[in-house]
């Protein structure tokens, strides 16, 4: 198999299980069709490498979404940085507007950031309830959940 028909077949998959999944999605979601759903889920996918987080990764950015917050992720700024990201990203790049950054920009990024997994995409279509708005890696791949800023900030810390 070539490794354009392995993208393919991939990508296909992807959209027949979204395809599938939308339809039973969540009342009430700030996400009007299957691409936008698709573009959460990208996110979604690259924050955290742990399954069982990404419903409440999810409910956070829900949750800002109909806040009219910034969605402030790393990973849409570290996609809109392209070839200049080495591996760092400082304060100058999370100010740097992009169409990709979430930190300078409302809403969701114009396009996905990566092909999501399964979870990810049942995640942003099924949200964790809650009232968390943020959340920061504790360091361990894991998350810190906080309801405000104040929070936030101590977890930062």
């Amino acid at each position: 198999m070539t490794d354009v028909r392995f993208l393919r077949r991939a990508w296909q998959a992807m959209q027949d299980y979204l395809n599938a999944q939308w339809p039973g999605r969540d009342e009430g979601l700030p996400l009007n069709s299957p691409y936008e759903a698709l573009t959460l889920a990208s996110i979604v996918e690259k924050e955290t490498g742990l399954a069982a987080e990404r419903p409440t990764i999810a409910g956070v950015f829900i949750r800002r979404l109909k806040k009219g917050m910034k969605l402030q992720t790393d990973p849409t700024v570290i996609y809109g940085m392209g070839e200049n990201f080495d591996g760092n990203i400082r304060r100058k790049d999370l100010r740097q507007d992009t169409p990709y950054n979430t930190y300078t920009r409302f809403g969701l990024p114009p396009t996905p950031i990566a092909l999501p997994g399964k979870d990810a995409i049942f995640a942003s279509l099924h949200p964790a309830d809650g009232k968390s708005l943020y959340f920061v890696d504790k360091g361990d791949g894991s998350h810190q959940f906080s309801e405000t800023l104040e929070e936030h900030n101590r977890a930062v810390r």
